[in-house]
């Protein structure tokens, strides 16, 4: 398809000279491009959609590169990336050598700061603003984060800064009600009462009955933006101020020319300013409107109808085993209590939430509170399961090592989307879960191998008397194993077990990838006639010192396979292991290399990292090679 003025825009200098006709034809061709891209290569489309307005506006008066506009998580921002210059490439946005979902410093000069955790933009934008001073040049900073990202605590702490610094810093608040899930909290509350002030929404009421139908459109809407901004700002730019920023707004931020108009006389005002603006999360698609967490991120779908295209594989996912489960515990025991930093449709916890809402938080994209306030209902007698991306609980290690494990607090921390997540690329791959929190002591680390192992280790958790207990486990689909009707069994904390016998060479492996292994092994056996042992590790942490002292006696050589990064997880632990014995034996490990892996379908990132079953053949075979030649 062409477009009238899209396909003119090569850089933001192409869009400052169009006119504001031309500027609203060219938000209307984004949304198209967007929705038609997204619909055959999924990504974040709803909160893209939202934000055309914003980012066309901020490029029309910025002048980037050289002015920092800084996104925060980077859900919002495709327009921003078909604006400037990756208009043909973001056909493979997410995709294996195509372009990042989020910004990223090494795909643009115009990306000033990689993102994909939330809460960042404020902090960033003032390091930008401050460098900027310090060698003397006029470059602005622009922070645009969404409302939901300003639960998180470092926003707060960005914010407190920038306000006592008096930087020059622009922070625009992209207010749609919404981040993934519906926004909560008391700043959500905060920020609907600015928005809905019963003052304004009465004096809305009377000048539009005074007026009548025949005043003209632009006046109208003149005195209805003025009348908000002033009972607005009056009553609701207190928290802002508080902080040292000057307030304005709420702003439609769906209005080109007002925005435009706005941020001009702010870019000449200089910072800290906090500009509030009022989207929609979807705008432009119907779809995407009225169902809002759907199509955050909606898969592929039928751009015309709207209908998404289902890829059920008639096997549970682990985010709904996990659901389940959760809720069958708390049905059986008062002490079970979910809580969640802003996941509870992704992790699976709304089936929870919709039977038993006293008994779930869902705290905002606040990661650290979420284990602290699981601390807390621990120590006051509560069963908590906190369930949290693997990726953002990195954000938490200080909490789960001195508010859980000092105290030795019963706290259940599931781990969602270990890993290999597939194409959100560096920023949320689950690779550092396991090295990173087996430094800490006391920790229970579990890797289920499929569905039932999973609802056993949550079964066996509620049952632990210390914490943190840790069950890490993939994104996506399970093995395909019966689950559901099967009745719960505790597995023992610290015991693995042995799947297949081999000869001369063991595999220990963590998670999903035993079945793999066991996969692999069964193909050498058929092809060659030689297989190696195959065992399911099934706790990281503490490892099963009678199977690896087995392993240890009985076979030559160890390799090993999780879906981790190789230094300091299964294979660290293993290693260790080995290398303590009087004679060291030697192990092999295959995982996730000590690199950030980029975007890409799951399987093929897995081929990228020797994780298939071919791959482990290969290596597999190697390994018995060694031992015949020098037998």
């Amino acid at each position: 398809m062409t477009y009238k003025v899209l396909d003119r825009i090569d850089s933001p200098a192409d869009i400052k000279g169009l006119s504001l006709d031309d500027l609203r034809v060219l938000c209307a061709e984004i949304r198209h491009y967007m929705i038609e891209c997204c619909s055959v290569n999924p990504g974040h489309l709803g909160p893209s959609l939202g934000a055309v307005e914003l980012i066309v506006a901020l490029h029309y008066v910025y002048d980037a590169p050289e002015d920092k506009i800084v996104f925060d998580v980077g859900h919002q921002a495709y327009a921003h990336k078909i604006i400037t210059g990756r208009r043909e490439i973001f056909r493979k946005n997410r995709m294996k050598d195509g372009i990042s979902g989020f910004p990223k410093r090494s795909e643009s000069e115009y990306d000033a700061f990689g993102v994909g955790h939330s809460s960042t933009s404020v902090s960033a934008a003032l390091g930008f603003a401050e460098a900027a001073k310090m060698q003397g040049l006029k470059h602005k900073a622009v922070a645009l984060i969404g409302d939901g990202s300003l639960t998180g605590g470092l926003a707060f702490e960005g914010l407190n800064n920038a306000g006592a610094s008096k930087a020059d810093i622009l922070v625009i608040l992209n207010d749609n009600n919404i981040s993934i899930d519906r926004n909560v909290g008391a700043l959500h509350n905060y920020l609907l009462k600015v928005t809905t002030n019963r003052s304004y929404n009465k004096a809305k009421k009377k000048v539009w009955d005074g007026l009548g139908d025949n005043c003209f459109r632009r006046g109208l809407q003149r005195v209805v933006a003025t009348t908000k901004s002033f009972f607005v700002r009056k009553s609701g730019g207190h928290l802002f101020q508080a902080l040292g920023f000057r307030y304005f707004g709420p702003v439609d931020g769906h209005d080109i020319g007002k925005l435009i108009e706005t941020l001009k006389k702010l870019k000449e005002l200089g910072g800290p300013v906090l500009l509030h603006t009022l989207t929609k999360k979807g705008k432009g698609y119907a779809p995407a409107e009225e169902n809002q967490t759907v199509w955050h991120a909606p898969g592929m779908f039928d751009p015309e109808s709207g209908e998404r295209i289902s890829s059920n594989k008639g096997v549970s996912r682990y985010q709904d085993v996990f659901g389940k489960v959760l809720l069958d515990l708390a049905r059986n025991n008062d002490k079970v209590v979910g809580v969640t930093p802003a996941m509870a449709s992704g992790c699976g916890m709304n089936v929870l939430a919709k039977e038993m809402p006293g008994r779930f938080y869902d705290v905002g994209i606040e990661e650290e509170h979420a284990v602290t306030f699981s601390a807390g209902l621990a120590a006051g007698g509560m069963k908590p399961f906190c369930n949290i991306y693997s990726s953002f609980s990195q954000r938490a290690f200080d909490q789960v090592m001195h508010d859980v494990a000092l105290q030795e607090l019963p706290v259940v921390l599931c781990l969602d989307r270990g890993g290999l997540v597939g194409e959100d690329g560096a920023t949320h791959h689950g690779c550092y879960d396991m090295s990173m929190f087996r430094s800490i002591p006391g920790a229970v680390i579990a890797a289920p191998k499929d569905e039932l192992e999973l609802k056993n280790m949550m079964y066996s958790a509620m049952l632990s008397e210390k914490g943190p207990y840790i069950i890490r486990y993939p994104r996506g689909y399970g093995e395909g194993v019966a689950w559901e009707d099967a009745g719960y069994e505790e597995i023992p904390v610290g015991k693995g077990e042995k799947l297949s016998d081999g000869y001369k060479v063991a595999v220990i492996a963590a998670g999903p990838f035993a079945y793999r292994a066991c996969e692999a092994a069964a193909a050498l056996q058929e092809k060659t006639g030689w297989a190696p042992a195959i065992y399911n590790i099934r706790y990281i942490k503490p490892i099963d010192q009678e199977l690896l002292s087995e392993v240890y006696d009985r076979y030559e050589r160890v390799i090993t396979v999780e879906d981790g990064t190789v230094l300091g997880g299964l294979y660290g632990a293993v290693a260790e292991f080995m290398a303590a014995q009087g004679r060291p034996k030697p192990v092999r490990a295959v995982g996730i290399p000590d690199r950030y892996v980029g975007q890409g379908t799951q399987e093929e990132l897995r081929c990228e990292c020797g994780l298939t079953r071919g791959e482990l053949e290969r290596v597999f075979l190697e390994e018995f090679e060694k031992i015949s030649k020098k037998d």
